[in-house]
C-alpha cells in the first residue's frame, strides 16, 4: 500500500496540517492507531505545557548506595529506587547476564 500526503485539521488551533507519508510510516511502524489530532505547533505546545505538569519529582533514597536523590516518578513500595549510578550499574549487570554470563547481583 503506498502512503500518499494526507491534509488534517487541528482540533486546537482549526489550522489545516499535512499528515505527510513518512509521518504515516512511522506512526504503523510504532503500531499509533489514530492520526495525530494536532498540527506540528500545537503539539510542542502541548508537549511543553504537560512537561511542566506532570514532571513533579519524588525525593527518594537509593535503595543500592543510600544516597538521596530524585525520580520522575512515585516508586512502589515493593519495587527498588536507584540513583543514575546505581541504577546503570544494576541495568549492565542485567544485560550482561542476558549475554549468558554466569555473574549474580548483589543486593
Amino acid at each position: 500500500m503506498a502512503l500518499e500526503d494526507r491534509t488534517l485539521v487541528c482540533r486546537d488551533c482549526s489550522k489545516e496540517f499535512a499528515f505527510t507519508a513518512g509521518e504515516q510510516r512511522f506512526y504503523m511502524e510504532r503500531g499509533l492507531l489514530n492520526d495525530p489530532q494536532r498540527c506540528p505547533v500545537c503539539r510542542a505546545a502541548k508537549r511543553r505545557e504537560r512537561g511542566d505538569d506532570q514532571r513533579n519529582l519524588t525525593i527518594v533514597v537509593c535503595a543500592s548506595c543510600g544516597n538521596q536523590t530524585t525520580v520522575p516518578f512515585v516508586p512502589r513500595l515493593d519495587k527498588p529506587v536507584y540513583c543514575n549510578p546505581c541504577f546503570e550499574k544494576v541495568r549492565a549487570g542485567i544485560e550482561s547476564l542476558g549475554r549468558g554470563q554466569s555473574e549474580t547481583l548483589a543486593p
